[in-house]
């Protein structure tokens, strides 16, 4: 899905009241404008273009962050939510580290398992790519809740 598709479908599907609704809610006059600004099959004559301003409020109001995710893979770039820092015990940071070992091992297992045969599916390489993201966001929480122990 490129940015076009993805503001489009952020738009239409906008859950409280359509298009009109959350046209209201970014400061525009109408729905039928927001609608020309996501607009997929754009012709010429069509001068409403959804602005950077436009989108970052549209992806705030409806908490979709599918432009945002497609710029990403645009840009040859992955986004990923970063947990929240939250103060814990001792034990549970050596628990997080011990889950973060075993999604490392994840890995491990499914580059193994990708090459086993001696090619490569997309659907394998798909997994390798979604354990190692599971392994980051491991690695993101534990660091994070590491900084919400640090005494201030």
């Amino acid at each position: 899905m490129n940015t076009t598709d993805a503001a489009h479908a952020v738009a239409h599907d906008y859950q409280h009241g359509g298009t009109d609704a959350l046209a209201l809610r970014m400061g525009l006059s109408s729905g039928a404008l927001l609608r020309n600004k996501v607009v997929l099959n754009r012709g010429p004559e069509n001068r409403n273009h959804l602005t950077l301003a436009e989108a970052v409020r549209m992806t705030e109001i409806t908490g979709d962050d599918r432009i945002l995710e497609a710029w990403a893979r645009e840009r040859g770039k992955v986004l990923m939510d970063v947990p929240a820092a939250e103060s814990c015990a001792d034990g549970e940071v050596i628990e997080m580290m011990s889950e973060s070992m075993k999604t490392f091992g994840d890995i491990g297992a499914a580059i193994t398992d990708t090459f086993a045969d001696g090619r490569v599916e997309e659907r394998e390489a798909r997994r390798v790519r979604d354990v190692i993201w599971t392994h980051l966001g491991k690695l993101f929480g534990l660091s994070n809740r590491i900084d919400g122990m640090a005494e201030k």
